[in-house]
């Protein structure tokens, strides 16, 4: 018997707040970022009691959050061009940019203790201290709309620039590398690092497809069967397969490490899948941005 999936939503109190990108947090729940009413929601497991925090304004726009290295959650505030800190009980602070206007976008923990981020609409990568000291590296491009960012496994910052068809590689000293992708009008936005090899995985939003980019700057791309689905997120899970958002389409698919591809319907076709996450209770969630997170769960065959 092959493998079937049970897919849960569970509404979030707001449905208009618009839930968009999800980190696993050093207190074993689930945060997400609520994009449209400048909010950081917190999701417990396994009770699932769903709570927010307000920030200091609603016009914020918190996108991407990840997990820091001091016991916080570090997120993106496109919208006002500010980085934020919220901890565990839910005390938030924000750090202004160097750069006016800069659209703060992806950000992650690097392998220096510092957190890194993309400024989409400044073609820079910034660095943030977790005490708040901020640097900024200018990509060697312009017009690149630098999106999601990733530690990748060879001690590098990996990101995916939108605009450019390509991925810039930065070291923690600021040098910048950049890797062509093949198709013209890719539009990468999704980055993540394999953990079981020397590469990463991209979702080719404009393209419809996946890419998997070693290290050495070997690219393969892999189509999706519905080129307009606009794969937007992508995670590698710890068995090593590929899970990602399709946007355009309500799915989530599964690229498994043997090459076997798998879509799964979301219970609302409109629903816009964005940022997804192996939880620590070991499903797939997402972030539904109509007012939802979903929970994917496989059951392998017995």
């Amino acid at each position: 018997m092959p493998t079937t999936v049970t897919i849960e939503e569970v509404p979030v109190p707001d449905r208009e707040s618009g839930p968009y990108a999800l980190a696993c947090g050093p207190d074993g729940a689930l945060w997400c970022t609520l994009v449209h009413a400048g909010r950081i929601g917190r999701l417990s497991l396994p009770g699932r009691e769903f709570t927010s925090h307000v920030l200091d304004t609603e016009a914020a726009g918190p996108t991407v959050i990840t997990a820091g290295p001091d016991g916080a959650l570090w997120f993106s505030r496109t919208h006002d061009h500010r980085i934020g800190r919220i901890e565990v009980d839910g005390r938030a602070t924000g750090f202004a940019l160097p750069t006016p206007d800069a659209a703060p976008y992806g950000i992650t923990a690097g392998p220096d203790g510092a957190l890194w981020f993309t400024e989409t609409t400044a073609d820079r990568i910034g660095r943030i201290t977790t005490s708040g000291e901020v640097t900024e590296f200018p990509l060697p491009v312009t017009g690149a709309f630098p999106s999601v960012i990733t530690a990748g496994p060879d001690g590098a910052l990996w990101c995916a620039l939108n605009q450019a068809d390509a991925v810039a590689r930065i070291t923690t000293a600021g040098e910048i590398t950049l890797v062509p992708l093949p198709t013209k009008g890719a539009a990468p936005v999704g980055i993540a690092a394999d953990p079981h090899g020397d590469a990463l995985w991209l979702t080719e939003i404009g393209a419809g497809a996946l890419a998997r980019v070693s290290t050495s700057g070997q690219v393969t791309e892999h189509p999706l069967p519905d080129a307009a689905s606009r794969p937007h997120a992508v995670i590698v899970d710890a068995g090593g397969a590929c899970w990602f958002t399709e946007w355009g389409a309500g799915r989530v698919g599964r690229l498994a490490a043997d090459g076997t591809l798998t879509e799964h319907d979301l219970p609302d076709p409109s629903c816009e899948p964005h940022g997804l996450v192996q939880g620590p209770d070991g499903a797939i969630w997402t972030a539904l941005e109509t007012g939802a997170l979903a929970r994917i769960t496989e059951h392998p065959p017995e």
